[in-house]
């Protein structure tokens, strides 16, 4: 995903005029063997001493390893980037938090409010109205018609579509391809057409 945002990063008009990409914070310092075109891997998150001038993004999917991590670099100071591709198309009056990420081809209707380290994946559509909370992940291809609530450190996942009004609440996950006609309770996984509660 780090190689992912990297090439969004460069496909800003303002790259290399007003910023450049220094390098990596990774545990694994092997982790780009084998690629070739990509900055380097230059510290830990854990090690990384912040400069002046320094922002952030971090490009992990799982929320709560991006949470986890964000937080310390958050703790150290930190600020993060909020990275909106020129290929994303955002209507009128939207609000997006700090190091959230827009990424091409995704579609963000009027007066939507996007929280703080979002991830809005290729290809989704967002609806007019609609909220979503912080640390949330919208997977490609997803679409959450007008007026969804998605709460805090929500997954939804690639081709689900969740449909009008409907409620997603705080750290519940929707499965791939599911479409949700009612609300979806904090902390549950649903799946399916119509989508309905996974039980184990």
């Amino acid at each position: 995903m780090g190689r992912t945002i990297f090439d969004y990063v460069c496909e800003l008009p303002d790259y290399n005029h007003n910023y450049v990409i220094k390098g990596y914070l990774d545990d694994k310092s092997n982790a780009l063997d084998g690629f070739s075109g990509y900055p380097p891997i230059i510290s830990s998150v854990e090690d990384y001493s912040i400069q002046q001038g320094d922002l952030f993004i971090c490009s992990l999917g799982d929320i709560h390893y991006k949470k986890y991590y964000s937080q310390i670099i958050i703790n150290k100071g930190g600020h993060f980037f909020t990275l909106i591709h020129p290929q994303a198309k955002v209507a009128r009056n939207v609000k997006i938090g700090e190091g959230a990420i827009i990424a091409p081809f995704s579609v963000i209707g009027n007066d939507v409010i996007i929280g703080r380290f979002c991830l809005i994946q290729t290809f989704s559509l967002i609806g007019h109205d609609v909220c979503i909370g912080e640390w949330s992940r919208i997977d490609a291809h997803a679409v959450c018609t007008g007026g969804v609530v998605v709460g805090n450190s929500v997954t939804i996942h690639t081709g689900a579509i969740i449909n009008q009004k409907v409620r997603v609440e705080d750290e519940s996950c929707v499965g791939a391809g599911s479409f949700v006609i009612r609300r979806v309770k904090k902390g549950t996984t649903v799946y399916g057409n119509p989508a309905i509660e996974l039980t184990l």
